[in-house]
C-alpha cells in the first residue's frame, strides 16, 4: 500500500516537470496551492520528502533539473495573463519552463533539499531586490529643472562611490553590505571583491550590478542609507563603514561602526563583539564637491 502511494505520487510529480521543477518552500506558499483539485499533496513535509526523491531519480538517469521557486501569486497571475487554467498540472509545468527563462534557478547536483533551498533562496532575494530597484531608478525619470535622467546619473554616482571605496581598502577579500531604506522596506545588496597581483580591484559583475544599483536607489532617493565594509587579513578583520548623505559617503566614527555591528537591528538590545575584528574608522572618501552628478 505504501509503495503503491510513493510510486502515484512520484508519477503525479513528474506530471509537474518541464526541466525545471518549480518548487513550494514555503509552507505557506504550499498550503496556498491545495486549493487546487488537481494539486493532489495534502502534506507539505511528504511533499519535499517526494520531491528530493525525484530528483534523485532524475538525476540516475542522468537528466539535468534547475529548481525554482513557486510562488502561487505569480502563478496565478501568470495564469490570468496567458489565459491558462490554474487548475491543471500543465498549466503548473508550463509556469515552471516559464521560471526557467525568467527567474532564477538553481540546478540540482546531487545535494540535499535542505542544502539547496537557502541559496535558491537567497538569489531569489537578490534578482527580485535588483528588478524592483532598477525599475524604482527608471521610473523617477527626468529633472523638471535640468533634465536630466535623475536614475541614470545616480547609477553613474554609485559607480564612482563603490571604486572609491574599494581604493581606500589594503590588501584582502572584502564583502561590502549596502542598505537603502525605501518604501517602508529596506533593500540590501551584498558585494565580495578580491584582487588582482597589482591591487585592482576583482568583482563578480552581477554582484556589483546589483550593488551598484542599490545604491544608486539610495542616492536618488535621498535615502539615509549606508555601506559596510568588511576587510580580511592575516591579523584579523577590519569592519569600517559611510552613512550616505545625498550623493556623498560620510565616514563613520569607529564608535558608529561598533554601535552599528553590536546592536541586534530588531530589538535593539547590545551584542558581543566579535573576537579579532577592529571596529575602525572609515577614511574619508574626499569628494566633498562631486564634479558629476545631480544636486538639485
Amino acid at each position: 500500500m505504501g509503495n503503491t502511494q510513493h510510486h502515484t505520487m512520484r508519477r503525479a510529480l513528474r506530471r509537474e516537470v518541464a526541466g525545471t521543477i518549480g518548487l513550494l518552500a514555503d509552507e505557506g506558499d504550499f498550503a496556498a496551492m491545495r486549493r487546487y483539485r488537481t494539486f493532489t499533496f495534502d502534506d507539505h513535509v511528504t511533499y519535499l520528502q517526494e520531491v528530493e526523491g525525484l530528483l534523485k531519480s532524475l538525476a540516475s538517469q542522468g537528466r539535468l533539473t534547475s529548481i525554482a521557486l513557486f510562488d502561487p501569486e505569480e502563478y496565478e497571475e501568470f495564469c490570468a495573463d496567458t489565459g491558462l487554467a490554474p487548475d491543471a498540472s500543465a498549466s503548473r509545468a508550463r509556469f515552471a519552463a516559464e521560471l526557467a527563462t525568467a527567474g532564477p534557478t538553481v540546478p540540482y547536483e546531487g545535494q540535499a533539499l535542505a542544502d539547496l533551498v537557502p541559496g535558491l533562496v537567497d538569489e531569489t532575494v537578490r534578482q527580485t531586490t535588483w528588478e524592483y530597484a532598477t525599475m524604482l531608478l527608471a521610473g523617477i525619470g527626468a529633472c523638471a529643472e535640468c533634465g536630466v535622467d535623475i536614475g541614470r546619473s545616480a547609477f553613474a554616482r554609485a559607480s564612482e562611490l563603490l571604486m572609491r571605496v574599494l581604493e581606500t581598502a589594503g590588501p584582502g577579500p572584502r564583502h561590502l553590505v549596502c542598505s537603502v531604506p525605501c518604501d517602508g522596506q529596506t533593500l540590501l545588496a551584498a558585494l565580495h571583491a578580491g584582487h588582482d597581483h597589482d591591487g585592482t580591484a576583482r568583482l563578480d559583475e552581477a554582484e556589483a550590478l546589483e550593488f551598484t544599483t542599490v545604491l544608486a536607489v539610495g542616492i536618488a532617493t535621498r535615502s539615509a542609507g549606508g555601506l559596510v565594509m568588511r576587510t580580511s587579513g592575516e591579523s584579523g578583520d577590519r569592519v569600517q563603514g559611510w552613512r550616505l548623505e545625498g550623493e556623498r559617503l560620510r565616514p563613520l566614527t569607529a564608535a558608529e561602526v561598533f554601535d552599528a555591528y553590536c546592536t541586534d537591528a530588531l530589538s535593539g538590545d547590545l551584542i558581543a563583539p566579535e573576537s579579532g575584528v577592529d571596529y575602525s574608522a572609515a577614511p574619508d572618501l574626499g569628494d566633498d564637491e562631486p564634479g558629476s552628478g545631480h544636486r538639485h
